[in-house]
């Protein structure tokens, strides 16, 4: 009940009171739209509950609702609230309807904010984030404009809720754009409220995932400190120890993160007694793993025994409502115990395990990714669809309004109307193509973003293998370079266009890790242009990589340690020369030329969107190795 609750409720109980008096709509009858106002006003109990709801339905089959759209979509909205105040799984249903009446309108943006919000909460608990994002986000464009009767109270609830969801789906800066803008509303309600303590938690926690100073930091958390001193009975004491950590480990403070993980894990422990709920279970499964994690750091492997011991055991007792990836979490925990410990092969079967529980995750929250994705763009879609009906029954009803009295002017609006006709699909065809090519670029940029996990279990074999060999060095050196080059691919996979000069740092990170996981099998060299701001030259990211990788899994013998691959850059004008050069194979490692690789694939698809200036050209050398030759279009700023 009070799940269905929290989804019809949009996150307060004042976001409902707010209504939807649709004073710009034009309704067939007044005294029913006042009926509705006044039904909506009534506070809802378990004695009256039924007999509402008994109102509410019939007011839904009144043939006067059921004629006027706007009238009928927030009687449907009304039911589903009353439904899920209630507990009753209708509540989905009604607000869906809602949405379907409401959607074509283009007016009617207070009613409209509503149902959205309340679809995002209805999508965020079916776990289809980016759906719910789609939403949230849509809700608050509209409550964004001041010009929309919401009061504070209102637009604090939407505007948080789609930051949130935003900081979900890495879209940080803009989670901290609407943070900011609910901040002085919520700071404007009333002591005790929720949304008072909800702003500064989430702004806390978005600065600190962007890497924001401390200074910045520390006001909020001191007002979230204040907040609490002045409203303790009000609010939950969890969520300060949770700012609190987060401040903390920003700035490696261990010994005050361990305290407040210590006093968090108390008072989860005090809500968790007798309950057997999956999120109770796994709050308490992190406390555990986390402050183990923290021993460990601080060298106090009894004490994190202790708190790994208490995790194990709570597993066993609820190992069916452990997420995933907590216990690649509690994994990597119990390593770093282990490695410790001195038990290095313990700690490295631990975390291969971790890695694969991470790879699942990854892959199931990749498949439901582009599952949302696809569904995204089906609603932006119908979306554009129904504006270009609305356009099309408007020039209609302009066109059949025209003067009857005239032969010639029935002929000239003929003639015009055609001419519409052959505009509008000329548009849609061209619209269409236009989207069939965003589509394409929403797939790579997500593909850019997938680190291939393949790669990634080869690294941690590398990794195994230094440590067998006590060489330490060199594994430190393996996994700074491979700590980098994830984090620039992560951080380049964000952006349309990146410097040059990081293209080539990334590579260079890349070709570095290849050999030394090679053992030095091959040798390579990147050729620079000299004395150029490269930093000034843009081109989209990631677009070498692949036919590097290709070069030394295809175009060198690994075995015979004479390979080489080099690397050069030229830079004339707008164009980027790029040359890919490898030493080739012997007839005995031939690699199969049948094979194509996905990232080739891609790889040349990219290139074709960049424009006809951009080529891809293949050749053999004099050595009998290969040359691949890239001519990129590049951008300056």
């Amino acid at each position: 009940m009070k799940q269905i609750f929290r989804i019809i409720c949009f996150g307060t109980a004042a976001l409902l009171a707010t209504g939807c008096n649709n004073k710009d709509s034009v309704t067939q009858d007044n005294a029913l739209s006042k009926k509705v106002d006044q039904l909506k006003a009534l506070p809802v109990s378990p004695k009256n509950a039924d007999s509402l709801i008994a109102v509410w339905q019939k007011l839904d089959k009144n043939p006067v609702v059921v004629k006027d759209t706007i009238l009928s979509a927030s009687v449907k909205y009304n039911m589903a609230r009353l439904y899920g105040m209630t507990g009753k799984d209708s509540a989905s249903y009604y607000v869906e309807q809602a949405l379907e009446l409401i959607e074509p309108t283009s007016g009617d943006l207070k009613l409209k904010a509503l149902i959205y919000n309340g679809i995002g909460n209805i999508r965020s608990m079916e776990a289809k984030q980016k759906e719910a994002g789609y939403y949230y986000n849509k809700a608050a464009a509209i409550v964004s404009d001041t010009n929309i009767d919401f009061n504070n109270e209102a637009r604090s609830a939407v505007l948080l809720s789609a930051a949130q969801s935003n900081l979900t789906a890495f879209q940080y800066n803009l989670a901290e754009k609407m943070n900011r803008a609910a901040l002085p509303l919520s700071q404007a309600l009333p002591e005790g409220h929720i949304n008072k303590q909800r702003v500064l938690v989430q702004l806390i926690y978005t600065l600190s995932t962007l890497k924001k100073p401390a200074d910045s930091i520390r006001p909020y958390l001191r007002k979230l400190e204040d907040l609490h001193l002045k409203n303790a009975d009000k609010y939950d004491i969890s969520y300060l120890y949770d700012s609190k950590m987060k401040y903390f480990d920003s700035q490696d403070q261990k010994d005050s993160l361990l305290h407040y993980q210590l006093l968090k894990a108390k008072v989860d422990e005090g809500s968790n007694q007798g309950k057997t709920d999956a999120v109770y279970i796994n709050n308490l499964f992190v406390d555990y793993s986390d402050i183990a994690t923290t021993y460990t750091r601080l060298k106090q492997a009894e004490k994190a025994q202790v708190f790994i011991n208490k995790t194990e055991k709570l597993k066993a007792a609820n190992s069916k409502l452990i997420y995933n990836y907590n216990e690649a979490l509690f994994l990597n925990s119990r390593a770093a115990l282990y490695h410790l410990q001195g038990k290095p092969n313990e700690a490295i079967e631990l975390m291969q395990q971790a890695a694969q529980i991470q790879k699942e995750v990854y892959q199931a929250e990749n498949t439901q990714a582009v599952a949302e994705m696809n569904a995204i763009y089906q609603l932006q879609t119908k979306d554009r669809s129904i504006r270009t009906l609305n356009e099309n029954i408007k020039i209609s009803q302009l066109e059949l309004e025209q003067n009857h009295l005239w032969l010639i002017i029935s002929i000239l609006g003929s003639v015009l109307l055609i001419f519409t006709l052959l505009f509008l699909y000329y548009s849609f065809r061209q619209r269409r193509t236009r989207q069939e090519k965003e589509k394409l670029l929403l797939q790579q940029q997500l593909l850019r973003t997938q680190m291939e996990p393949h790669f990634i279990f080869n690294t941690l074999s590398a990794v195994q293998s230094f440590v067998r060999l006590d060489k330490k060095e060199d594994a430190i050196k393996y996994l700074n370079r491979f700590s980098r080059l994830l984090r620039s691919s992560l951080e380049l996979s964000r952006e349309n266009l990146v410097p040059l000069n990081e293209e080539i740092e990334t590579l260079d990170n890349y070709l570095c890790l290849q050999q030394m996981r090679y053992d030095n099998a091959f040798t390579y060299h990147i050729t620079q242009p000299a004395e150029q701001d490269l930093g000034a030259a843009l081109l989209p990211p990631m677009l070498i990589q692949p036919y590097v990788e290709n070069a030394i899994i295809h175009g060198i013998n690994l075995d015979s340690h004479t390979g080489n691959i080099e690397v050069c850059f030229v830079l004339e004008d707008d164009i980027l020369q790029v040359t890919v050069t490898d030493t080739g194979r012997s007839q005995a490692h031939q690699a199969d030329t049948s094979h194509r690789s996905l990232s080739g694939i891609i790889s040349r698809e990219r290139m074709q969107l960049l424009g006809k200036k951009a080529s891809v050209n293949i050749s053999k050398d004099a050595n009998s190795g290969t040359v691949v030759t890239l001519l990129i279009p590049i951008v300056h700023p």
